[in-house]
């Protein structure tokens, strides 16, 4: 007689997602005999609604990856010879990270530099028991730019936070701008509401210099070249004008100094805007009537526009459209790019990062953007000491940030002391001193706001933490109490952090049981004002800022025409569909999805270069070059192409990736990168 199958012991936990994405999805995972089998969307939460994207849905195989790191690894090879580690126990490696931290400090603690983003988006392996340890040794610290600073500052700059409207309205609305987002692979949740409206007889507009997956499913695209998104909204501003399309009793009791911004609107009729953007007058004039006619009318904006030298300046050009037309008075009218200012009215920031802890004291900001310039610069005066200690978590900044060569020649100095805390050996693992095993979110406990909806959710550890893998907030206790650091804070729990997290406003018992609880937000938050500015009203002038308007890119046809000769194809580079930055790029199912690194390009771009579809072909510029695949496609507008990122450099032909040809120079407002803003040629292999 055979003996009974043994009893599968099965159990569902609540999660959320931890990544760089505005949907920030309640997820429920599924162990059975304490190993994770599925990771799903949680039907009962309003956004995530059952739906999960693909690369989320695969988080056991990224957890449960031959190539995880399981314990820490100590650099055996020089900095410029091929990446070589051996095994070390955790006190090997603690002790001697700190010893070297110490050192440094005692001459100048601004020396040791912390380097971390998005990998989570965590409250608690973010940046709570890092911030503690880094401000108690008075480091340097991190402007976190890479992103959405430009973005986030602008509306800032006009709304006084950032806020925006309901995700779920936007199923209700008449006319929907998607503007610089390809829902389809980036704002899955958004893009649910988008095609119900569109069901329902709702126009969609996809406004994108590439032609994305968005754009096929929308009823018109408008493919302007990049950088020109503030030019469009001043043309369309332009026609709102002349035409009457306007809510004079909305403009005069919720907006300040609107005759000024009038002026400047006025002096951009569609033919001019036209011919900035490289679209033609009609559009302009098309896009303006329904958008001032049509109500509700919303925007979905997303982050990719503002990633050019001009991008702050353009997102507060785009924020002032629904003003204009009193859009806000409807809660399926308005504007959405970050509902993160929703949140931090909840959020207990101070608590989780004691800033108190620097006791007065004001270290150098480093912006992130630029990290290979400043891995590069000489201690001075003005700079401050050398950065001689790199501490680099949550983040992979060989890879995902801009001018790769100059990034690697930092992080290759041999006189630089790297730590880094990983899942994986990535590109920026290779140029460690020392790889520390990090948790994945299915391991440790976390705390969640979203920029995309107003819900705040909490992420419990579905099992044990694999290996020798620690969370970031153990890894920085340990060193804290190596460091001497004795503040009572060092030795709070996660499950303390959590409690911290967030004001009274949030109700934790509600919390732990149902893994979310949504915010107090008005349907309709704006219809009566309301903003949260020093006067109540929408700033069109910023006291910082001045009046906006068009600012164009570092490197385009227009404003740098001798570079332009050289390197006369603009390039931008979207995130490929199946990867998040460069997370998820090493799993290998989503890999042989996305087959290999490529570019897009026009057709008039390839004959004029006698290129063929499929071959190898090398982009190029001052800054470095890579190599990839040419896909000749309509996806690309002519003088346009599209590398598709962000791959490591390692599992790309040659090495190199799409920051081999991209800028450190900054965004206009917030400091960001411009990634986007970026002038290439391509040739073949």
């Amino acid at each position: 007689m055979n003996a009974p199958e043994p009893a599968i012991a099965s159990r569902v936990v609540h999660g959320a997602c931890p990544h760089d994405c505005p949907d920030t999805c309640a997820l429920k995972i599924t162990v059975e005999n304490e190993r994770v089998v599925k990771v799903q969307g949680r039907a009962e939460h309003p956004s995530t609604h059952g739906a999960l994207c693909t690369k989320v849905s695969r988080y056991p195989e990224r957890t449960y990856h031959p190539e995880r790191l399981l314990q820490p690894m100590k650099r055996v090879s020089a900095k410029h010879e091929a990446p070589r580690f051996e095994p070390v126990s955790w006190d090997e490696a603690l002790d001697d990270i700190a010893r070297r931290l110490r050192a440094i400090a005692a001459r100048d603690p601004q020396a040791i530099q912390p380097y971390s983003y998005a990998g989570t988006m965590g409250l608690i392996q973010g940046e709570s028991m890092a911030a503690r340890f880094f401000n108690a040794l008075g480091a340097a610290r991190l402007d976190r730019t890479i992103c959405a600073s430009a973005g986030a500052e602008a509306l800032n700059a006009t709304y006084g936070s950032r806020v925006g409207m309901h995700l779920r309205f936007f199923a209700e609305s008449r006319l929907i701008l998607i503007w610089g987002s390809n829902s389809i692979a980036s704002n899955l949740h958004f893009w649910t509401y988008a095609n119900q409206a569109k069901r329902n007889g709702a126009r969609l507009v996809c406004i994108d210099p590439r032609k994305t997956e968005t754009a096929d499913k929308c009823h018109q695209h408008i493919a302007l070249l990049p950088g020109t998104d503030g030019a469009l909204a001043l043309g369309l501003m332009h026609e709102l004008i002349v035409h009457g399309w306007l809510d004079q009793d909305y403009l005069d009791r919720h907006v300040d100094d609107w005759p000024a911004m009038r002026e400047r609107a006025l002096q951009w009729p569609p033919q001019r805007a036209a011919e900035v953007c490289g679209i033609t007058a009609d559009e302009v004039r098309q896009l303006a009537r329904e958008y001032g006619t049509t109500a509700p009318a919303a925007i979905r904006l997303n982050y990719g526009m503002q990633r050019v030298h001009g991008g702050g300046n353009a997102v507060r050009l785009i924020a002032l459209l629904p003003c204009l037309t009193g859009a806000w008075k409807h809660r399926a009218g308005g504007l959405l790019l970050s509902a993160s200012g929703w949140a931090a009215r909840v959020k207990n920031t101070q608590a989780l990062e004691r800033p108190d802890l620097l006791a007065g004291r004001q270290p150098r900001m480093v912006n992130m953007s630029a990290i290979g310039e400043a891995l590069l610069r000489e201690a001075s005066p003005e700079f401050g000491p050398r950065i001689e200690a790199l501490i680099v978590y949550n983040s992979n900044p060989v890879a995902v940030a801009p001018d790769t060569a100059q990034v690697l020649r930092g992080f290759q100095r041999p006189d630089l002391f790297t730590v880094v805390l990983e899942h994986f050996m990535t590109d920026t693992a290779d140029q460690a001193d020392y790889v520390l095993p990090a948790t994945t979110q299915l391991e440790h406990l976390d705390v969640h706001t979203s920029y995309g909806h107003t819900d705040v959710l909490r992420n419990e550890p579905a099992i044990a933490p694999l290996g020798e893998a620690r969370p970031n907030t153990q890894i920085f206790r340990e060193l804290a109490a190596r460091m001497g650091l004795d503040d009572p804070c060092f030795r709070e729990t996660d499950e303390q952090l959590a409690a911290q997290a967030f004001t009274d406003a949030i109700d934790q018992d509600q919390l732990k049981a149902q893994g979310f609880v949504s915010l107090d937000v008005p349907e309709a938050p704006f219809a009566e004002g309301g903003w949260p500015t020093p006067t109540g009203r929408v700033q069109c002038i910023s006291p910082r800022y001045g009046l906006p308007d068009h600012v164009p890119n570092r490197e385009s046809r227009l404003s740098s025409p001798e570079l332009a000769a050289r390197y006369p194809l603009a390039m931008i580079s979207p995130p490929a569909r199946n990867f998040l930055n460069s997370s998820f790029v090493n799993v290998k199912s989503l890999r042989d999805i996305e087959g290999e690194p490529l570019v897009e390009m026009h057709a008039d771009d390839a004959a004029a270069r006698r290129l063929e579809h499929g071959r190898m072909v090398r982009i190029f510029n001052d800054r470095g070059s890579l190599q990839c695949r040419l896909h000749i496609s309509e996806r690309a507008r002519p003088g346009v192409v599209n590398g598709l990122g962000v791959w490591w450099r390692k599992l790309s032909p040659g090495g190199e990736n799409v920051n081999a040809v991209t800028q450190q120079g900054l965004t206009d407002i917030g400091g960001g990168a411009t990634f986007y803003d970026c002038l290439v040629e391509i040739a073949a292999v």
